[in-house]
């Protein structure tokens, strides 16, 4: 048992009705670790615990799902290579059971049984949390944890979206929306030797896009996007960060033949599209979920290689409802990372 047997930790209920508590810390059940968290990321998808859109709000949750910490103890049935004291992440994909139909054929992001992080399942508002080992990412020692959490989930979206995409390097590729995950995916971007462009309202981030690896700059406010990206030759890959679906369907005529739209801003209105626009050209619109834990793994490693890197603000635990306001009212610039020792 770990020398302090008790840990603080912040529940939500109902729609961000926060509170404070502190728990006995209890050996990790079969399957399972029990992990110190150094740092958690606040993701706008905590939305889905704070704001009360879960089966039974009702029941209290540990938001938080861009976790870094270290192992403190390893229940039974955990592979070895999991030991006490090694470095570990755990994003939204709270790990997968290995057993049912997705599983079974690899499509491990799809496992019938997993839990959300954070939502489902108890999350890093808190010193301490409990992760299945198959959810469990590693993390290299040169990467500091504060800097790092947001990669495990913000990180990991936009670069999966990039890769699934299949685009050779050289490639023409917009990132619309240059926030939480758009400031990502420019970097992103540029390390894996696209020529890049930003998409974004107003001139405001259009120096902070070349900073980050943006060749052309789009303000959608003054011109039609599609119509610029088609003056440039047409996007093989849009990434669509921006959590705005009328935002988002101008793109779709920006597209180059056979590229593609990939969607990763959860928007509340929706994506229209003109079936011209598809067929002409063989254009696909698709959306892309995060990652499993070996992809995450590849993820932190590239980032760590081309010094990719979140833009933070950091709070202390204490601080919890205070960041998550900022990342909800959108003034965070660009992640809200929690880090337990501040």
């Amino acid at each position: 048992m770990s020398p302090t047997a008790r840990y603080r930790a912040w529940t939500v209920t109902g729609q961000r009705t926060f509170e404070a508590v502190e728990r006995e810390r209890r050996e990790p059940p079969p399957g399972q670790v029990r992990i110190r968290v150094d740092a958690c990321g606040i993701c706008h998808s905590d939305v889905l615990a704070v704001e009360g859109l879960r089966p039974d709000p009702s029941v209290p949750v540990v938001p938080g799902h861009e976790i870094i910490g270290v192992v403190e103890a390893v229940g039974a049935g955990v592979a070895p290579v999991w030991r006490v004291g090694e470095r570990v992440g755990v994003g939204y994909l709270g790990g997968q059971d290995n057993v049912c139909d997705p599983c079974r054929r690899g499509d491990f992001v799809n496992c019938t049984d997993q839990p959300s992080t954070g939502t489902d399942v108890d999350g890093g508002y808190a010193e301490v949390t409990y992760a299945r080992a198959s959810g469990l990412v590693r993390i290299p020692p040169e990467l500091d944890a504060t800097a790092g959490a947001p990669l495990l989930c913000a990180g990991l979206t936009v670069y999966n979206a990039l890769l699934a995409a299949a685009t050779r390097p050289g490639s023409l590729v917009a990132v619309q929306g240059i926030g939480g995950l758009g400031h990502l995916g420019l970097q992103y971007a540029r390390a894996l030797g696209h020529h890049v462009v930003a998409v974004a309202r107003g001139e405001g981030k259009a120096a902070l896009a070349r900073e980050l690896g943006a060749e052309h700059y789009i303000d959608s406010t003054r011109t039609d996007p599609g119509a610029a990206l088609r003056e440039l030759g047409g996007a093989a890959v849009i990434v669509a960060t921006a959590a705005s679906g009328a935002s988002m369907s101008p793109l779709v005529a920006g597209l180059a033949p056979h590229g593609r739209l990939v969607v990763v801003g959860a928007a509340p209105d929706p994506l229209e599209v003109m079936p011209l626009d598809l067929i002409f050209g063989g254009r696909i619109v698709s959306g892309n979920l995060t990652g499993t834990s070996i992809e995450n793994e590849d993820n932190i490693r590239f980032a760590v290689e081309r010094s990719i890197h979140s833009i933070n603000e950091v709070y202390p635990l204490d601080d919890a409802p205070r960041a998550y306001e900022r990342m909800a009212s959108g003034d965070a610039r660009f992640r809200a990372v929690l880090a337990m020792g501040t």
